[in-house]
């Protein structure tokens, strides 16, 4: 597939605010999950590429972090310009928004996308809580008058509403090329990294509202022995009080984690998991530039 040349074949950046349903829409378009989703803002930390194939069309679709205002904390920092960044090296821009709900992070995005020359499509997303859609139109012309989008598509990334709508909307505006990667491939992102994204989600789906935010993973060890995956996953807190809480009471919080993510790891690398955790203390990693490089967090 690499050699010949696509009818269409690029990049699409999928932006937005926090918590609007990006790394849904992904997981939705590709048939499976990819980037990993919480009900918390700043799930996603990383830029993640998604790699959908089709007979003649191969789209790479970049699931970024939500732009946010407000935290000026090293992490939001590279939170937000692993968003922005993305933005003028694309063919198409997806901007997804809440239906309904235009907040000041969303305004925030439009004026950075005022700016870009690639065609910027308007997803909006939660179609299936809106309970009455006859206010959709209003709401649809009022967008419309803020800024010329190639498309305004409402819809539902849970459910699957109007999904094929988009990608084919996104896939008739990709230039002719070839391939950049291998049918069969999904992602860029290693079996390292997806395990501790998914011990890392696991935790934010349990824990309370700050914690999560001052929580990293790292694979210590991540090997293949007698048809059986050891994994060693380390996890970092800010405090010793956090430390406690995500143990739990007599380790009951560690091993229901533990237990969440090792039989997701099993479906998803179709292998036996051993998954050992270890909670460790590193003193406000989450504002420090050379931490965070030591933990993955680099362009």
């Amino acid at each position: 597939m690499n050699n010949d040349l696509l009818k269409h074949c690029g990049y699409v950046a999928i932006v937005g605010r926090p918590n609007v349903g990006k790394s849904t829409l992904l997981n939705r378009i590709l048939g499976q999950k990819i980037s990993i989703t919480t009900r918390k803002p700043q799930t996603t930390r990383h830029q993640i590429l998604g790699i959908k194939s089709t007979e003649g069309a191969q789209v790479i679709y970049v699931d970024t972090p939500g732009l946010h205002t407000g935290s000026k904390k090293a992490m939001n920092r590279y939170m937000n310009k692993a968003a922005a960044s993305v933005i003028n090296d694309v063919d198409v821009v997806v901007f997804v928004v809440d239906s309904l709900r235009w907040l000041d992070d969303d305004e925030a995005i439009l004026e950075k996308l005022k700016d870009i020359k690639v065609p910027v499509i308007l997803a909006l997303n939660k179609l299936d809580k809106l309970q009455d859609r006859d206010k959709l139109l209003p709401y649809i012309k009022q967008l419309s008058e803020r800024m010329t989008f190639k498309e305004i598509i409402p819809i539902s990334a849970t459910s699957g509403e109007n999904i094929e709508a988009l990608e084919s909307t996104v896939t008739a505006l990709l230039p002719a090329s070839p391939a950049f990667f291998p049918e069969d491939q999904v992602t860029d992102k290693s079996e390292r990294f997806i395990a501790a994204e998914l011990v890392r989600e696991k935790l934010m789906m349990r824990l309370g509202e700050e914690i999560p935010y001052s929580i990293t993973v790292e694979i210590e060890q991540f090997k293949l022995e007698n048809k059986v995956l050891h994994i060693h996953a380390l996890i970092w807190v800010e405090r010793d009080n956090q430390k406690s809480i995500v143990i739990g009471k007599d380790g009951e919080m560690l091993k229901a984690v533990g237990k969440q993510a090792r039989i997701e790891m099993e479906s998803m690398f179709e292998k036996k998991v051993f998954l050992k955790l270890w909670v460790k203390v590193k003193d406000k990693w989450a504002d420090d530039e050379r931490a965070l490089q030591n933990l993955g967090y680099t362009e």
